[in-house]
């Protein structure tokens, strides 16, 4: 556990420019303490400006930065309490492994046997028990990412900051280091803010995440909530792959080149207004039905592509000059080939309307 309590994160406001370059336009959000909270965005969309930003290497032109209340714009970065992990490794050639995750507690001076109690501690908690007299280079990249970890860990942060960390594996260690973050999460009460644009990292580990888009906040959210009814197109088209169909909306009832479709709205969501607006669809919501059927949106189409995936297939449609993908488990397509016409259905439910 931490030396003190974990202090929640809140931004008000902040604007910082380079030059005639607005990185980030007025971004505000809260972070309850404890939370693992990504940023997600392209590259150049301005999350890792506002990571640094938290970690006390940029200045914002305007606005405030607060740790559990405190306006920390003047605070340096090593006061901060938020280490930051990079996504090159930046660890000391020519220190071992223990030497590279003591080297914060040797700054601050801590007494011998304690970096050592603490030390050997964190690297059991990162699975490289034993390991300590190893050299940077004779490590996994799986292996240097977590002695990163360990090092950040060591200090009982209040606030971890990490930039890209897994950009550098390859997709077996992401996954092995995914669980990894994600024990360490559980195992303790520290803030985890994450920098990624990869959206299967954010998915699958954040409690709520941001997605920036050109210097703005497009949304915040947990991961289901954003996925599965994003607030706007570029949120829908950023989390995973979306269809995309225009169409008029009256009362229940949304008119489609592919026909008239009923659409479900949520509880406690406004009214939506009569006009023109975009039906979003997941792939996975999109099934092969045997025929038309009242209480779906069925639509006829033709298949253009296939493509398997291993447990699911990828299948390209046209239907009325509309492209659209549907993902289907692969035991039931075995039968499809490019050119067949087939009956497809989308539950009401399953039908998104955003702002065209």
């Amino acid at each position: 556990m931490n030396e003190a309590s974990s202090p929640a994160i809140e931004v008000s406001h902040v604007v910082k420019r380079f030059g005639t370059v607005t990185a980030l336009d007025d971004i505000s959000m809260s972070i309850p303490a404890g939370e693992m909270f990504f940023l997600l965005g392209p590259s150049g969309c301005g999350k890792t400006t506002l990571l640094r930003i938290l970690a006390g290497l940029e200045t914002p032109d305007t606005g405030k930065v607060f740790f559990n209340g405190r306006d920390v714009a003047e605070l340096p970065a090593h006061e901060r309490g938020a280490p930051m992990v990079f996504q090159n490794y930046a660890l000391w050639p020519h220190l071992n492994v223990h030497d590279n995750v003591a080297f914060g507690l040797v700054e601050r001076r801590v007494a011998k046997l304690e970096i050592r109690s603490r030390t050997e501690d964190v690297l059991k908690r990162v699975g490289l028990a034993g390991l300590g007299e190893r050299m940077p280079g004779q490590l996994s990249g799986g292996q240097q990412q977590r002695v990163v970890l360990a090092r950040a860990l060591v200090l009982n942060p209040a606030v971890i900051l990490l930039d890209e960390p897994l950009s550098n594996l390859d997709a077996k260690l992401r996954v092995e280091m995914r669980h990894e973050i994600e024990t360490l999460r559980r195992d303790t009460d520290i803030t985890f803010i994450y920098v990624t644009h990869d959206q299967a990292d954010a998915l699958a580990l954040a409690d709520r995440m941001a997605v920036i888009h050109s210097g703005k906040v497009s949304a915040i959210g947990t991961p289901l909530e954003l996925y599965a009814r994003p607030p706007n197109v570029f949120c829908a088209d950023f989390l995973g792959e979306a269809n995309f169909i225009d169409g008029v909306v009256n009362g229940a009832q949304v008119k489609t080149k592919l026909g008239q479709w009923a659409w479900q709205s949520e509880d406690k969501a406004p009214p939506v207004a009569s006009g023109s607006w975009c039906c979003m669809v997941r792939p996975e919501n999109i099934q092969c039905v045997e025929g038309p059927d009242a209480s779906v949106n069925a639509f006829q189409a033709e298949i253009t592509g296939v493509r398997v995936n291993g447990a699911t297939v990828t299948v390209s449609l046209e239907a009325a000059g509309v492209p659209l993908k549907a993902t289907v488990l692969t035991q039931r397509c075995l039968g499809f080939k490019k050119g067949d016409t087939r009956w497809w259905a989308v539950t009401p439910e399953n039908v998104v309307l955003l702002a065209p």
